[in-house]
């Protein structure tokens, strides 16, 4: 599978695509090896020149959204055969938020019509979500709005980062 890494003003993004969909994306780590290891899984480095067209457009919406210029991802086309139906359901909710909003997991769970238990599933779905960013899981927080776990690199500051981007109001306990 081929992958590109992208560099931000955030640090280094990393995109795989199979067909003409994406497979896997990765936010910045602290070092560009973590880009590879989390998106190349031993696919072949395709250099953003190189890559299709419509790889290296999203490479720059990617880009002017990490610089401010909030772009809406939810026309990318993701390879999800993997996932579950409840994955599927808990992604599209998400893709849903607009950039500077937030919802809950237990707004999530309750959407899917899974009650307030659910919460803890939509956390699990959103933790081995392959887009972060594209699926903007960043967007979800817990029930009185504060940070909670992040499972992209950078944990919480990273979630922060976006959101911070994105112009949302922030809750810290």
């Amino acid at each position: 599978m081929p992958y590109t890494l992208i560099p931000t003003t955030l640090g280094t993004c990393g995109l795989a695509w199979q067909g003409t969909a994406v497979a896997r994306f990765s936010l910045p780590g602290a070092t560009d090896a973590e880009a590879v290891q989390r998106v190349a899984q031993g696919g072949k480095f395709v250099p953003e020149t190189e890559a299709p067209a419509w790889v290296r457009a999203l490479v720059a919406r990617v880009r002017r959204h990490l610089a401010g210029d909030l772009q809406d991802f939810s026309d990318v086309p993701l390879e999800a055969a993997h996932a579950s139906a409840f994955q599927h359901g808990v992604y599209r909710l998400t893709l849903a938020i607009p950039a500077g909003s937030t919802r809950s997991y237990g707004a999530i769970a309750a959407a899917l019509g899974a009650g307030p238990a659910g919460a803890r599933a939509v956390g699990v779905a959103l933790a081995t979500n392959p887009w972060p960013l594209l699926v903007p899981c960043h967007r979800v927080v817990s029930a009185r709005g504060t940070m909670t776990g992040f499972s992209a690199p950078g944990g919480i500051r990273t979630k922060t980062r976006l959101l911070a981007i994105e112009g949302a109001e922030l809750i810290s306990e």
